[in-house]
């Protein structure tokens, strides 16, 4: 089957490679369309990601397919089940799996991280991590179940009241989704700060923005939200974040920095305004809520969804070669 392999630092190799055994608690799944997200950017780029890849390695962690094989124990899906998988498998012994927070988990592995994942025709999963999608909502759509998971996972670590301002920082893909979702959860003010004015007007018409700043421009963001969402990774937009605030409120470093990185931080304002700050790590428990939020129609993803590459274009994106992408999602066709 076709497959695209990471084989070392910066180098994707589309392969004809044999179809992995199933075992007795897995799923086959062929997949239909894989997600491209930061996570394979930086490992693609030898950096880490939710857990170490190790090539030769199919990445792809972001993915919807369709079941065509089931293993003997498995018992709740049937060959032609359009699905989607959670890549995040957890041991279910570790200290923190044991305490109610397996995204923690010491021995983390994953679906197109540790093991190969949706840039290939098939792939399998364990059944444990295995989704329905709804009968209403695309593959297309199903395959950034993922991505929204983590978000969604992020709300789950704040506390809400209708009467707050939000804000989030960053206009990129992870950023519109929260627009979408501070919406979904109640919030009765969103602003969003970005430094693409085209993406700025789009989600002020579309998905009913209150408020634009483009910082790219020197437009200043008052210091007036109750939560702040950082959805970019920078060391610059998590300073804005911090001094977006206003007293009393949450801000949430959602956006992924360099391993080393490190952001300036006036520590007399936190105490001041007794600020919380919270981060946020991978999506546990949130696959059921996410694809919820896709079938009810309180998420719409496919505007956001911007290129569909072939496995072959994929190391050119990475590359940088591709430009205006909000999201990019590889069309595998592994599904017939």
């Amino acid at each position: 089957m076709r497959a695209l392999v990471l084989n070392g630092l910066k180098k994707l190799d589309v392969e004809d490679i044999e179809k992995p055994a199933l075992g007795a608690d897995e799923v086959r799944v062929d997949t239909a369309y894989a997600g491209i997200c930061g996570t394979d950017k930086a490992l693609y780029a030898g950096l880490p990601g939710s857990a170490d890849a190790v090539p030769p390695i199919v990445l792809g962690h972001e993915n919807s397919g369709v079941i065509s094989e089931v293993g003997a124990n498995v018992t709740d899906f049937q060959v032609g089940d359009r699905v989607t998988v959670d890549p995040n498998i957890y041991d279910g012994t570790c200290e923190y799996c044991r305490t109610g927070r397996p995204e923690l988990c010491d021995n983390l592995s994953a679906v197109g991280v540790t093991r190969d994942g949706g840039f290939e025709e098939s792939f399998t999963a364990p059944v444990s991590v295995v989704y329905h999608v709804p009968e209403n909502v695309s593959l297309r759509a199903a395959t950034v179940t993922e991505p929204i998971s983590c978000a969604v996972h992020g709300m789950k670590l704040l506390k809400f009241t209708p009467y707050q301002k939000a804000l989030v920082i960053g206009d990129g893909f992870m950023g519109e989704l929260f627009v979408q979702l501070l919406q979904a959860y109640g919030v009765h003010q969103v602003d969003l700060a970005g430094i693409v004015q085209e993406k700025l007007d789009f989600n002020k018409e579309k998905f009913g923005v209150t408020n634009t700043f483009n910082t790219a421009n020197g437009e200043e963001i008052p210091a007036d939200y109750d939560v702040v969402i950082e959805a970019v990774g920078l060391p610059q937009t998590q300073e804005q974040a911090i001094e977006a605030t206003k007293k009393g409120a949450q801000v949430m470093m959602f956006g992924v920095g360099e391993p080393d990185q490190k952001f300036s931080m006036n520590t007399y304002e936190v105490f001041k305004k007794q600020l919380t700050i919270q981060g946020s790590f991978i999506n546990p428990h949130a696959f059921e809520d996410s694809l919820a939020l896709l079938s009810s129609g309180k998420l719409d993803v496919e505007p956001l969804i911007s290129h569909e590459l072939d496995l072959s274009e994929i190391q050119s994106y990475l590359d940088g070669e591709i430009s205006g992408v909000s999201k990019a999602i590889a069309k595998v066709s592994g599904a017939k």
